[in-house]
């Protein structure tokens, strides 16, 4: 097979071999000097081309090989060896490949003055006072030796190599200006260079991500010096470093294995100030190429690359995929912020489970790992001097909570993060709505930052709060109830007028039959005055009821005993069944209290809904009695079971106490079977 000829000067160029190599592709890599070639990995799919040519070298090397395509990966800046190698290969039917480097200089940095030649460049530094760090490179060292005065307060860095020490000898350059080593440098690095040599002002090519910009750009930020930048005349033309294995893979008819490197962090921030972040984020947040979180998050932050306003998976995986493809076989570190605790009603977990999977199918090549923050709970129980181990903690932000008065009814002490004011005022509705007035709330506003606040208040002043901003709330409630433990709401406790209800022993049966879960959701079909759904919607405020009733008389009921009882996790859906059911979440129970004759379409519908439902059926009239056996050979159920139940209650008549019978109830419930 004929090779890839390459002439590299950039790192873009070494990694392209790499990715050749590791993928069996035969290839010559063409380097100017002894160090170009010290610094390459030795393997069997690559020859190495060491010594400068000219333009008629080039092509008579070109011209001499079996060469599939040509790949331009110098310098941005070696202007003069692009142009020798496009003149060398006019009249070749060899395809011409310019590999260009990502610049990523999407904005001005601050403290950093541009210029548009090495030699505009020089002339401005002999106004400067003090030592100089040159890191342009020894080729151009010649056109900062022009002026004695700057000469004399050069320390140049360049790579340790033969030619580059001979140049730097050859001007004049003394062995304690001359800092001779090989990259990359980490910010770190550069700070005690600057440190050590006592530099004022640090002089560099815009070279980009790879050429180590961002990195000298932080370390003279921390130090407090200007920057020299050189610019790079126009705009380098050419192919990305993706774009160029992709025309590859077809010349070659061969997959290119591109390998990455990218390391994700997922961090809590806190409340947001920079004194209330952990040490180990604050240095991932300073070393990040690329930051994405909130707006209000990223706001103090600047990043070497840069930041994007992304939080959501489905922002994220797209982006970070297409800047895998832009920076291949770089080191990249990137940083999502998230409020609060990493662990604690944050986004993390979903992020991280979606980013995982990306990871294990191959798509994204990156490491991953979490990195947990201070909640708004620890933070303002630590200011208040209260415990959160033995509280209740519920977050409002960004969802809905229901029967808030009920779940702060039965608890001693409750932490609420929540949204914005609106949710404070909806506190106070709900606590005064429900009687429960003597509480006490302690608002935590702002939090970590200048204009925090914590402010004691009576829930009417929390309704007539307006000041907008991040709230964290604590309530202590001095006449906390005991919560109850079962369903034992007695029948005369509910608003029934003339509508027909399903008797408390009974309701105590069926729902027990149900087989509740934490978190379940419940179609109760025929919900008459709502007694079932009250039942069970009181068990726990994460279990949803939908009540299902197709009598307005009875609509109007069981809406009325959902106020009375405050539950807010119930659905009066006024409908008749089946045809009630459509566009409902799906249910994981049911209990059918009244079919109106449809019990076998209701239950097609249910199990066309969710094949794994448990469900109860009540049953009163002989006509449903006999239907109750053929549904079990109608559709796949298991755990079947048929219970008939006869309740007799005791009446006074006289001195005496007799047995009056209620009317007999068979109870059916089973598990639909998947087949």
């Amino acid at each position: 097979m004929n090779e890839i000829l390459i002439f590299a000067g950039t790192t873009e160029g070494r990694k392209l071999s790499e990715c050749l190599a590791s993928s069996g592709i035969t290839h010559t890599l063409c380097v100017a000097t002894e160090y170009g070639e010290i610094v390459l990995k030795e393997n069997p799919f690559m020859t190495v081309h060491r010594g400068r040519m000219n333009e008629d070298q080039i092509r008579e090397f070109i011209q001499n090989g079996k060469f599939e395509a040509v790949v331009d990966a110098t310098h941005p800046y070696a202007d003069i060896v692009t142009e020798n190698i496009k003149t060398a290969m006019k009249g070749m039917n060899i395809p011409y490949l310019r590999l260009k480097r990502e610049m990523n200089l999407s904005q001005k940095e601050e403290n950093v003055l541009y210029f548009e030649t090495n030699e505009a460049c020089a002339k401005a530094l002999e106004e400067i006072q003090g030592n100089i760090l040159l890191t342009t490179g020894s080729k151009e060292l010649k056109k900062y030796c022009v002026s004695e005065d700057v000469k004399s307060r050069l320390f140049v860095r360049v790579l340790p190599g033969l030619e580059s020490l001979s140049l730097c000898i050859e001007q004049g350059m003394k062995g304690k200006q001359i800092i001779a080593m090989q990259g990359p440098f980490t910010a770190e690095m550069n700070e005690a260079m600057i440190r050590q040599y006592g530099i004022s002002c640090l002089v560099t090519k815009q070279s980009g991500a790879s050429g180590g910009y961002f990195e000298k750009l932080e370390a003279a930020k921390k130090t407090g010096i200007p920057v020299f930048a050189i610019g790079h005349p126009g705009e380098d033309e050419g192919y990305s470093f993706h774009e160029v294995c992709s025309k590859l893979e077809k010349i070659c008819q061969q997959k290119i294995q591109i390998k990455s490197d990218m390391e994700i962090t997922l961090a809590g921030i806190g409340m947001g100030s920079w004194n209330c972040l952990t040490k180990e984020v604050c240095e991932k947040i300073e070393e990040a190429d690329i930051l994405l979180g909130a707006e209000r998050m990223l706001e103090p932050y600047k990043p070497r690359m840069e930041k994007k306003t992304f939080y959501l998976a489905k922002q994220i995986i797209p982006y970070l995929l297409e800047v895998q493809m832009r920076h291949p076989m770089e080191s990249l570190k990137v940083v999502v912020l998230f409020s609060g605790d990493s662990g604690f009603y944050s986004g993390c977990q979903s992020l991280y489970h979606a980013l995982q999977e990306e990871i294990n199918v191959g798509q994204l090549k990156a490491k991953m790992q979490v990195m947990p923050g201070i909640s708004s709970v620890a933070y303002l129980a630590s200011c208040i001097g209260e415990s959160y181990q033995d509280a209740a903690v519920y977050s409002m932000h960004g969802k809905e909570i229901h029967n808030l008065a009920r779940r702060i009814q039965t608890e001693q002490k409750t932490f609420l993060i929540m949204s914005g004011v609106k949710d404070v005022n909806r506190l106070g509705e709900s606590l005064i709505k429900a009687g429960m007035n003597d509480c006490e709330i302690i608002t935590g506003y702002q939090m970590s930052y200048a204009e925090q606040q914590i402010i004691r208040r009576t829930p009417g002043e929390c309704i007539a709060l307006k000041e907008e901003g991040l709230y964290t709330c604590f309530v202590k409630n001095p006449n906390a109830i005991r919560k109850k433990l079962t369903h034992s709401t007695a029948d005369g406790e509910f608003i029934r007028d003339k509508v027909p209800m399903t008797k408390e022993e009974v309701r105590e049966v069926s729902i027990c039959k149900l087989k509740l879960c934490q978190g379940a959701v419940v179609y109760d079909i025929g919900s008459g005055t709502g007694s079932i759904s009250v039942e069970i919607a009181g068990l726990s405020p994460d279990i949803q009821v939908y009540a299902i009733e197709q009598k307005k008389d009875a609509v109007s009921l069981i809406q009325q005993n959902m106020e009375k009882f405050e539950l807010e996790n119930v659905t009066v859906i006024e409908a008749k069944a089946p045809g009630g059911l459509q566009n409902l979440p799906k249910a994981t129970h049911a209990f059918v209290g009244g079919s109106g004759g449809y019990l076998k379409e209701i239950l097609q519908a249910l199990y066309e809904i969710n094949p794994n439902m448990r469900v109860v059926i009540n049953a009163i009239s002989m006509e449903t009695i006999c239907e109750l056996k053929e549904i079990q050979t109608l559709y796949p159920i298991e755990n079947e079971e048929i219970v008939q139940m006869q309740v007799n209650r005791a009446k006074e008549a006289g001195k005496y106490h007799l047995m009056q019978a209620e009317n007999p109830v068979w109870i059916c419930s089973f598990d639909f079977r998947k087949e």
